[in-house]
């Protein structure tokens, strides 16, 4: 079975298994995400969940956003600051208003995490690509660059998709097949195995894992 959730990044920490294995793992809290709208293959072309997660307060919505959640949720319902479609296998199961929580998941289920990788700035070739560095002896007039542009004479000029020095990071990014170590459903907490995309406080969403 399908199943996703919308969670944020609390950062890093270890925990120890019962035959005394340290595991790195990345904290997760995990919804609760409320069920705003669901679109039908009858109605939208397709079948998924619009859901919401996260508290704002209500003065910092703007007037579509509030007539969005009224007119699905009612009158009296906070709004909440992300809106993300979810594509599950089953959204019939799950009605306008209802909670999806951490304990949709379980220990040993493999998940993708995509989130928005850290920022790095302009950074030259050897950090972007990882491409090797010059010779650094006396009278070497090559140290850090990219090296050769590619062939003079023919084509005459720079090929598309040369990798070159630009800006790295803040890209969409997607960390497949890992395992969920451990979940509290109390806390939402979902804790998966090694590092995930994304700065302390960043938003990412698990969903099953497309390979097995």
């Amino acid at each position: 079975m399908k199943k996703a959730i919308i969670a944020k990044k609390l950062g890093m920490t270890q925990i120890f298994e019962e035959n005394g294995t340290v595991v790195p793992v990345t904290v997760l809290e995990a919804g609760p995400c409320v069920v705003v709208q669901k679109k039908t293959v009858e109605k939208d072309g397709y079948s998924a969940l619009q859901v919401g997660f996260g508290e704002i307060r209500e003065k910092l919505v703007n007037k579509p956003e509030k007539g969005h959640f009224i007119a699905h949720l009612g009158t009296g319902t906070a709004p909440k600051r992300v809106l993300k479609e979810l594509k599950l296998d089953d959204c019939d199961q799950f009605e306008v208003g209802a909670e999806i929580k951490a304990d949709m998941f379980e220990k040993g289920d493999l998940v993708d995490v995509t989130g928005t990788s850290k920022g790095k700035g302009f950074q030259g070739a050897i950090k972007r690509h990882n491409m090797h560095r010059g010779p650094m002896t006396h009278g070497s007039k090559y140290h850090r660059g990219h090296g050769s542009m590619g062939p003079g004479t023919t084509p005459g000029k720079v090929r598309k998709g040369k990798k070159l020095p630009g800006h790295m990071g803040a890209r969409k990014t997607t960390i497949q097949n890992i395992e969920v170590v451990r979940t509290d459903a109390e806390k939402n907490l979902i804790l998966v195995r090694g590092a995930v995309p994304g700065i302390k406080g960043a938003l990412v969403t698990i969903k099953s894992t497309v390979k097995v």
